[in-house]
């Protein structure tokens, strides 16, 4: 969902301006194309939604009334960030439990000392709406900053009926009231809960019975996702939960192949998933599988970052055909972090990827993987009008100043944020 906050704008004297019009990016070839016109260019939004990208000596005469005027000042502008995986809704944190994976503990060994996913979802139930809304919006607040103009939020820190609903109407409400659009994402299969403790099977015919329904009916979420991993939920519950979820008219995501190679990014390529993420474990495969498939391969490496785990092979994603993505995310566990620059830094240094087609991943292809790539992603006419103005007159500041937030002025919906 888009919210309705919308302005007038039109942005001059662009140095650079990268549109990324065409569409979603699959392969080396076309994920290095986006779409750069050298200006000086003009960016014309009206009523939050672009009606003109492109060379300032073909656009329109400016308007009298009713528009902001802004001398970009030879300055880069791109698309708004997508940040297509994030588990923002959340109670809690577990500080001591990074400084234990520090020490040398397994994510997995935490999960069965009691910590990891179990932690956060004893806090989550406790949280209140009104604290689980502003704890969600001081990561918005920080993520617009960086540029992130959309941004996917999951539940699953719930497990039960009451908390998981809770989760995704205080989503939904962000939506309706701050700068950045949400898609909701529904994720109760994201462990089993302590009440199904054993029992996944019966958990998943839980949430098919009761919570898909309840979801739909209240209009929560356009998508569902689920833990395909090894001991959590293997390929019979995960093709048993996403079928009855697309009979339902749901969208459907996997975390696939993050711990464990059990062949999840080939199950979500069979199964028509808009997107398989993690894949740290991917198996060749699999990235064939992906290749020859409309499903994302998202990469999240603030998580293998994080988790000091080694990175998703992006590098021969794209260069066998993938479509790839690159998101934060951010959860209070194994990644508390949407850092931007961290994202593109470890894109573009350790997994080996262009800036370019880090930025693809990041817009576009970002968008395609939550099923909005016809509203946001590129700067095109007709699109949302989100974009973002850099303090450099080159994208390719994004990578080589690295670690830093090169972000001046986030549009959303023609209306500006500067910073």
């Amino acid at each position: 969902m888009l919210n309705n906050n919308k302005g007038s704008l039109y942005l001059y004297n662009i140095g650079q301006l990268v549109t990324m019009a065409g569409g979603p990016r699959k392969g080396a070839s076309a994920m290095g194309d986006i779409g750069v016109i050298e200006g000086p260019a003009v960016l014309v939004i009206e009523d939050g939604i672009v009606t003109f990208a492109g060379k300032q000596s073909d656009g329109p005469a400016p308007k009298e009334e009713g528009m902001a005027y802004i001398d970009a000042k030879g300055q880069c502008v791109l698309p708004g960030f997508v940040d297509s995986h994030t588990h923002l809704v959340f109670g809690g944190y577990r500080e001591d439990e990074f400084q234990w994976r520090l020490a040398g503990e397994s994510y997995m060994s935490i999960m069965e000392r009691g910590g990891g996913i179990a932690s956060t979802t004893k806090a989550t139930r406790a949280a209140t709406f009104d604290q689980l809304a502003e704890g969600a919006t001081k990561h918005l607040d920080a993520m617009l900053r960086m540029g992130v103009t959309t941004v996917e939020a999951k539940s699953g820190y719930g497990m039960d009926k009451e908390t998981e609903i809770r989760q995704l109407e205080v989503a939904r409400h962000l939506d309706e009231t701050h700068p950045i659009s949400i898609y909701q994402t529904y994720m109760g299969a994201h462990d089993t809960p302590v009440e199904y403790k054993g029992r996944p099977h019966d958990y998943i015919d839980f949430i098919i019975k009761e919570m898909l329904p309840l979801v739909k009916e209240k209009g929560l979420a356009e998508c569902v996702d689920i833990f395909t991993e090894k001991n959590v939920f293997e390929h019979d519950d995960t093709r048993k939960l996403l079928n009855a979820a697309k009979e339902l008219g749901f969208k459907t995501k996997m975390h696939a192949d993050e711990i464990v190679p059990i062949g999840g990014a080939e199950l979500a390529a069979e199964l028509g998933c808009l997107s398989a993420d993690h894949l740290l474990k991917i198996s060749d495969k699999g990235i064939e599988a992906l290749a020859e498939s409309d499903t994302v391969a998202t990469c999240l490496p603030l998580t293998a970052f994080s988790l000091m785990d080694n990175y998703a092979p992006a590098r021969q994603m794209i260069d066998a055909g993938c479509c790839v993505a690159v998101a934060s995310d951010l959860n209070p566990g194994s990644c508390f972090s949407a850092s931007v620059p961290l994202l593109i830094a470890l894109s573009t240094i350790y997994m080996k990827m262009t800036v370019e087609e880090t930025i693809a991943a990041m817009t576009i292809n970002a968008a395609k993987a939550i099923n909005q790539h016809d509203k946001v992603g590129s700067l095109e006419v007709g699109k949302a009008g989100d974009a973002v103005i850099l303090r450099y007159p080159s994208y390719k500041f994004l990578s080589y100043h690295f670690g830093m937030n090169l972000v001046e002025t986030t549009i959303k919906g023609g209306i500006t944020y500067n910073y």
